[in-house]
């Protein structure tokens, strides 16, 4: 199984250049069966890096364009009345695939925005009052744009809260700039790319996540994480149960990612900022970035041993 990460790792990396930990930190969502959050400005590569990894792991990709405009029935489906039967038969929206790209979903209003939360809580959609399975495994890559940039609705607290990681992959460094300058067109190199992984292999990889074990010291050193964003003076509100679950399950599939079965505390220290900085919040931000700081101050602060 180590061999098969290294290949999807390989594979990726071909085409998204430079971004290592951003990349490893995507498959660390797909073993512990969250969604990522993309932030970025456009053009640095969250379009193509969604639809590297669908074409790596050989999963169904569906691009939903989030617009001012859209509707929750463009996302999930509709039903139509058939009048060759007298009923109504629900045609399936771009929701129903194994990744999906939410492309700029802070360009949509807060209504189509939440038509997402079901789906990626519960893997399943409800219309008309019947619930409809989503397919596995099911993993929602959401872009946005800077909140600075014209047109943008901020993300509410409870969509965030839906998301396992927020990352960003930033410019990429010179050497990778001028590999990319003087290199095949990244989308081009997508057509080449052939799937290192199978839906078994998928499965199996997300089950042994689950398996890695968490030692009574990790478990402590959770909780004191937890604990300190919860009655420090600097958060206004700390994390959840569910975030305190993202956490652990993150600090899983990273340990894994890097061959351990077991978790350390540098599992949990590098995946935090990523997993805590959309959910906590030290003062009213609108911009919804106050938790890069309180990320720090958390690590800094908590020890490892009590």
């Amino acid at each position: 199984m180590e061999l098969i990460i290294k290949d999807a790792l390989a594979a990726l990396s071909q085409v998204i250049l430079g971004k290592e930990r951003q990349l490893k930190l995507l498959l660390t969502c797909l073993l512990a069966k969250g969604h990522v959050l993309l932030e970025d400005l456009p053009g640095m590569g969250k379009t193509i890096l969604s639809q590297a990894l669908a074409q790596a792991l050989g999963l169904e990709f569906s691009r939903i364009q989030f617009t001012s405009d859209i509707l929750p029935a463009d996302i999930l489906g509709v039903s139509v009345y058939d009048k060759n039967t007298g009923g109504f038969q629900f045609r399936k929206g771009p929701i129903f695939a194994q990744v999906i790209l939410a492309d700029e979903i802070n360009r949509a209003t807060p209504k189509a925005q939440g038509a997402l939360l079901e789906a990626m809580e519960e893997s399943q959609v409800t219309v008309d009052g019947e619930s409809f399975s989503l397919p596995k495994p099911f993993l929602v890559i959401a872009t946005q744009n800077p909140h600075t940039q014209m047109g943008t609705f901020p993300l509410p607290e409870a969509q965030l809260d839906r998301f396992l990681m927020r990352l960003a992959l930033g410019y990429p460094d010179p050497s990778a700039e001028r590999e990319i300058i003087l290199g095949m067109n990244r989308r081009a190199l997508l057509k080449e790319m052939k799937p290192v992984l199978t839906l078994q292999d998928i499965f199996k990889l997300q089950l042994a996540v689950r398996e890695v074990h968490l030692s009574d010291p990790i478990l402590d050193y959770v909780q004191r994480l937890v604990h300190f964003t919860r009655t420090d003076q600097a958060f206004v509100y700390g994390l959840s149960p569910r975030g305190t679950l993202a956490m652990v399950h993150s600090a899983q599939a990273w340990a894994y990612l890097h061959g351990r079965k077991h978790v350390v505390p540098e599992d949990l220290q590098d995946v935090v900022p990523a997993v805590v900085e959309h959910r906590v919040c030290g003062s009213i931000d609108h911009s919804g970035h106050g938790g890069m700081s309180l990320s720090r101050r958390l690590l800094a602060e908590v020890n490892v041993v009590k």
